[in-house]
């Protein structure tokens, strides 16, 4: 094995090369992942690991997929858009390898032809901050609290995209509502713990998934993949652990 090796991961390889976001195959989000992603891969989803010879294992990720198909709250057709990158552990950082996965992310978008390259920051430990994009020529173009950055290195002069209309979508949930989907692994234990606070607390609480592109960019918040909503207002725009979730509830909630 070379130095660094990238790999491309589809339904050929996909059990050669776990794409585990660093989650024990057998854990029940990797499974969940495992068969979201081989419905995706029809749809033009790409994953690229890189494997460090000095580590033996992976020690990164990127996802990314045409902005038509995006699961996030974003409008970018005609773009390539960056759902996930990621480096572990944290002392393999700031050492090019994020940027040599976004180089990958940029050269696919160029042979596709595509406007540009785009993806949301937050400073959120659920998602890469914006230093990432703008060492390698990103931009923003728009913010949203708390942190939310849509970043973008363009291609051309082409409309520019933009967020969907997140807090217009907030109105249609009544009561208590988990809003998910499968496109992050470290969903499905969040979800398992909170109806388990749930129940105990005798709430009621929807839990519906967002099964595809289209809803998920028409969720109640920007990250899109989970919400936590109680009668119109958002609690949550990412998962969280049983404790955040009964101090939410305490507050937020009679019961």
């Amino acid at each position: 094995m070379a130095d660094k090796i990238i790999v491309k991961i589809d339904e050929t390889n996909i059990d050669q090369y776990p794409p585990t976001c660093f989650l024990n195959p057998k854990n029940e989000g990797y499974l969940i992942k495992r068969d979201w992603l081989k419905k995706r891969f029809s749809e033009g989803l790409i994953i690229k690991q890189l494997y460090l010879e000095k580590e033996g294992k992976c020690n990164g990720f990127i996802e990314y997929i045409s902005g038509e198909k995006a699961w996030r709250a974003v409008d970018a057709p005609g773009y390539m858009f960056i759902h996930c990158i990621w480096i572990t552990p944290n002392n393999l950082k700031n050492k090019g390898y994020g940027s040599r996965l976004i180089e990958e992310c940029i050269k696919d978008a160029e042979k596709q032809d595509k406007n540009g390259v785009v993806a949301i920051s937050s400073e959120g430990s659920f998602m890469a901050g914006k230093d990432i994009f703008l060492k390698n020529g990103f931009k923003s173009i728009q913010s949203a609290k708390p942190s939310f950055e849509l970043m973008i290195k363009p291609f051309n002069d082409a409309p520019k995209p933009k967020f969907t209309d997140w807090k217009g979508q907030l109105q249609q949930y009544k009561g208590l509502n988990i809003i998910y989907s499968n496109q992050c692994p470290w969903v499905a234990r969040s979800i398992r713990e909170l109806r388990e606070v749930a129940k105990k607390n005798k709430l009621e609480m929807k839990i519906t998934e967002l099964k595809t592109a289209e809803q998920a960019q028409n969720a109640p918040s920007i990250y899109a993949i989970f919400n936590i909503v109680n009668n119109g207002k958002l609690l949550a725009d990412h998962y969280i652990s049983k404790r955040r979730f009964e101090n939410i509830i305490k507050k937020e909630i009679n019961y």
